[in-house]
């Protein structure tokens, strides 16, 4: 077999996506730039890819966690989404994503975020299938396969500690809810909505709740416990609640819970789809932070999800997981 049969028929565990950033990607006027939700829909769609292209089959996303984001993207920049798979279990893939971006005049590319996305190959069923093992060759490939294991132990424990919640009317918390109905346009290429779409919503009512809290402009610095439970389609009530659940000097932080079903059906509570973490600051017009208008918690719920979100920082302060990505040494440029 030759070098190019040979190529045609090794899966590639790595994915680099490039494109424009538009103005359609900024979710308010005046922003510094693209929000948030829309970076998580371009990193599980780059993820998505790097999936399949392992796997050969339909894939679904399992879990996303760990999102930084160290600087906002503008309008009119270069993207650049890098997805690596790092580690695999069964049927699962554990998959390093970098959003880097560049002003297209000087062509120097910085890291904007970065986070893991783990992905479940389906067979045609839907049911779970075994994808090829992921074998690790460089040092830095296995440094980040263990960063990848790492975390395995600390995302059980916060699933767990999540669930664990109650939610309910016993709350004088801010808390909004977006409802509509998924659309033909939401879905991906085997009929449920994509993932990335779904944490874009996630972003929109968490990024309302806190803009109607603090009476600013807010943008999201980090996401976590992203966690997918059930698949949403076509047609399906969507209805995304966010609750801010606590504040410090300049943060606040969210808990979102997306959940949806067959409109038909008169549910007193629609299923739940999925649930996240996330975290906001305020900014001026130039982009500087503000400080966070304090909330205080008044009821005994309001109260135990204050403890639960401050639970949720040591756990991974406690654990202290390896770095995804190593530091970067430099700038790089288009034509490297």
């Amino acid at each position: 077999m030759n070098s190019t049969q040979s190529s045609l028929t090794t899966p590639s565990p790595s994915i680099t996506l490039r494109f424009l950033a538009a103005p359609t990607d900024v979710l308010s006027a005046g922003s510094q730039g693209v929000h948030g939700g829309r970076v998580l829909e371009w990193i599980d769609k780059a993820a998505y890819a790097c999936a399949v292209g392992w796997s050969g089959t339909y894939c679904v996303t399992a879990y996303v966690g760990h999102i930084h984001f160290t600087r906002p993207i503008p309008s009119g920049h270069m993207v650049e989404v890098r997805s690596r798979i790092v580690y695999t279990g069964r049927s699962t893939m554990h998959i390093v994503n970098e959003v880097l971006s560049a002003n297209p005049r000087d062509g120097l590319f910085t890291r904007a975020c970065d986070c893991l996305v783990i992905f479940v190959a389906m067979d045609e069923n839907r049911k779970s299938q075994p994808v090829t093992p992921y074998v690790p060759v460089t040092d830095e490939e296995k440094r980040v396969q263990q960063a990848a294991i790492s975390r395995i132990d600390l995302r059980k424990v916060i699933e767990d500690e999540m669930i664990a919640q109650t939610y309910s009317s016993n709350s004088t918390a801010p808390e909004i809810t977006h409802r509509f109905l998924a659309k033909p346009t939401d879905i991906n290429w085997g009929g449920n909505v994509h993932g990335g779409t779904a944490m874009e919503w996630i972003d929109e009512a968490a990024t309302s709740v806190t803009m109607a809290w603090s009476g600013e402009r807010t943008v999201a610095i980090y996401a976590g416990g992203v966690r997918f439970y059930r698949p949403v389609h076509i047609g399906d009530l969507v209805e995304v609640t966010a609750r801010l659940v606590r504040t410090d000097a300049r943060t606040m932080g969210v808990m979102v819970h997306l959940r949806a079903g067959d409109p038909r059906e008169r549910n007193e509570k629609l299923p739940l789809a999925i649930h996240a973490s996330m975290t906001y600051v305020a900014v001026d017009y130039d982009g500087n932070t503000l400080p966070a208008r304090p909330f205080t918690p008044q009821t005994d719920e309001d109260r135990a999800l204050h403890q639960h979100a401050m639970r949720l920082r040591e756990l991974r302060a406690e654990y202290e997981p390896m770095p995804l990505v190593a530091p970067t040494q430099h700038k790089v440029r288009f034509t490297d």
